[in-house]
């Protein structure tokens, strides 16, 4: 099955396999990175071989990894796509805290175009809290108001366009109402569709589909597509490695996925990038069904 090797961010056109920069920041998306080159080298790799779309955001180090890819890229390729994302924040441990009062959106989108060094931002996703969390009365803001926001920045030419990201089926659904929203950013897998409903109503209206954890939760013990037998099978067979079977099935899946798989290491980031050459057969496909 061939894949078509385009996509868009609303009318920002972009190439389906990007880069998502958590993973250059140190141990817990906290602090330096262990090898510094080798981060920059990351980037500037991920250019040289066709990227136009990274992901990234204020909160990953925190500061570090926008300020690693200003130092590795900027100034930037006119056809880069940097997109970024709010609605929270990190304390000295570490920890995740929610950002999602109106103020404090626009306050990551500015802290954002000061760490790039740019004047625009091609998408910025709204970020929303994970349901059943104890989140502060204060955090609890309703989707409009923070919307609005969005749409406010959009409107100042300070970002092109509005995306979201941990959202619901009911909550895009409200978004669009609202706005056009040009991605969505959810956990899918080939181990873990939960979210498939999701992901085709953004087919069907147009929207982009921007799998995080595409190979798996990066957390320990929780499902990995390397290590399902099935996609272990299909990459032994076809000569690949399981990180490529499964960012293939994700492209093949549908046509409004872009990748933005993360990774320090420079072999690693050719390895994920190379999955433009793989095509997965219909008998591949089955297989992995199954």
């Amino acid at each position: 099955m061939t894949n078509s090797d385009l996509g868009s961010l609303g009318s920002l056109p972009v190439h389906r396999r990007g880069y998502g920069a958590m993973q250059l920041p140190g141990p817990g998306v906290m602090g330096p990175p262990r090898d510094r080159d080798e981060a920059l080298g990351v980037l500037r790799r991920a250019v040289e071989l066709g990227v136009d779309h990274v992901d990234t955001s204020q909160f990953y180090g925190p500061d570090v990894a926008n300020e690693l890819i200003h130092d590795a890229l900027h100034p930037y390729p006119e056809s880069l796509v940097l997109v970024s994302k709010v609605g929270a924040r990190r304390d000295a441990e570490g920890a995740w805290l929610p950002a999602q009062r109106p103020e404090e959106l626009r306050s990551g989108v500015e802290d954002n175009l000061r760490t790039l060094d740019v004047e625009r931002l091609g998408a910025v996703n709204l970020r929303l809290m994970d349901a059943g969390h104890d989140v502060p009365a204060d955090q609890l803001v309703p989707l409009e108001d923070q919307l609005a926001e969005m749409v406010a920045l959009r409107e100042e030419g300070k970002i092109g366009g509005v995306g979201l990201s941990n959202v619901t089926l009911e909550q895009v659904r409200a978004a669009v109402e609202t706005t056009e929203v040009v991605c969505v950013q959810n956990p899918f897998s080939l181990v873990d569709q939960h979210d498939l409903d999701v992901l085709d109503l953004c087919a069907g209206l147009g929207i982009a589909y921007v799998p995080f954890f595409p190979l798996g939760s990066a957390f320990p013990g929780m499902p990995k597509v390397s290590d399902d037998p099935r996609v272990v099978a299909v990459a032994r067979r076809r000569g690949i490695t399981p990180a490529q079977v499964g960012l293939a099935w994700l492209l093949a899946l549908r046509d409004n996925v872009l990748l933005i798989p993360g990774t320090s290491r420079v072999a690693h980031l050719e390895e994920n990038l190379a999955v433009r050459g793989v095509e997965l057969t219909e008998d591949d496909l089955a297989e992995l069904a199954g």
